[in-house]
């Protein structure tokens, strides 16, 4: 089935490099803009493929990914598209996910990646370069990472999580939705307001 990427944006081409990096190109039918830059790119070609706008798109025409890195705004963009969509998950050949993990429909993983077992991770998720994550962990929809972030295992993460370049959590931490945790940040104790939290360890700022 014909693949959509929804997004313009550095993501959206790192996605369409994951696909043909799957050896599946010839599926790809195309980037679907987002409002931001709507004009911007509408009926260009990037990386050989259209710009389509997004009000044209009908679910019979394939499967889609949404690759915007902020978790909100993915959000927003799923529940916008038509009633029927259906989501593609996009997993790169040198990522490595058990078998007893589940990944959430929409999904995108990135080069490197580990998910361990009995993971459960959530729709739309986005796992990008090197990003860990260890056992029995729970994570919920609309999940994002920065390259080389680090999960222990047993933590629970809540909707539109961030997690930057680097940082990283302790085993059987507890995040709220709607955190943000900044680039090389050490979340040591559970994080239970929604916010932006930085440093080593992670404090929330205000």
């Amino acid at each position: 089935m014909n693949v959509f990427i929804v997004g313009t944006g550095g993501f959206a081409r790192e996605a369409a490099t994951l696909i043909h990096e799957l050896g599946q190109y010839d599926t790809f039918a195309g980037f679907i803009d987002v409002p931001a830059v709507a004009e911007k790119f509408r009926d260009q070609q990037i990386m050989e493929r259209t710009v389509l706008s997004q009000v044209d798109f009908k679910p019979e025409m394939g499967e889609v990914v949404i690759a915007v890195g902020d978790p909100a705004t993915r959000e927003k963009i799923a529940s916008a598209l038509p009633e029927g969509t259906q989501f593609a998950t996009l997993i790169h050949p040198t990522a490595t996910v058990s078998k007893w993990s589940t990944i959430g429909a929409g999904s995108i993983i990135c080069a490197g990646c580990i998910v361990t077992t009995q993971i459960k991770l959530g729709l739309h998720a986005q796992l990008n370069l090197q990003t860990t994550i260890g056992h029995d962990c729970v994570i919920d929809d609309f999940f994002t990472t920065a390259p080389s972030a680090n999960i222990s295992g047993e933590c629970k993460i809540g909707k539109r999580v961030y997690f930057g370049t680097g940082a990283a959590v302790r085993q059987g931490i507890k995040i709220h939705g709607d955190v943000t945790v900044g680039m090389g940040a050490m979340v040591v104790k559970n994080l239970e307001a929604s916010g932006t939290y930085v440093g080593i360890p992670a404090k929330r700022i205000k």
